[in-house]
């Protein structure tokens, strides 16, 4: 599961930005998540719950943002969404294409008390 170790790394973010502030706690933290991070959203929660104990994180509203993926098809250009990265272009057919967006994994914001 490397949900857990993508959590490990969240509280690392969190913690170093607590030091900066001054805070033992955050209210609450946006996480930006694109659809074809590969990110499972339920290991994902399992893994908050267990790893955010006694961190800055324990008690923090966890808001995520999903990112729909995006591509750009190499042959015809056109932009179109995709739901799996095998999808081909809806308009030429193609299978060669530039994805623009839906891999992000980010920390967006963190609310302080």
């Amino acid at each position: 599961m490397h949900e857990m170790s993508i959590v490990m790394g969240i509280i690392k973010i969190a913690e170093a930005e607590a030091k900066k502030a001054g805070v033992d706690q955050f209210k609450a933290i946006d996480l930006e998540i694109g659809t074809l991070s590969g990110i499972e959203f339920e290991a994902l929660d399992f893994a908050w719950e267990v790893a955010t104990d006694n961190t800055v994180l324990k008690n923090a509203e966890k808001r995520i943002h999903k990112i729909q993926a995006e591509a750009i098809c190499g042959d015809c250009e056109h932009h179109f969404m995709i739901n799996h990265i095998h999808d081909s272009c809806p308009k030429c057919g193609s299978f060669l294409k530039n994805i623009t967006k839906g891999k992000e994994l980010r920390v967006k914001s963190l609310d302080t008390y």
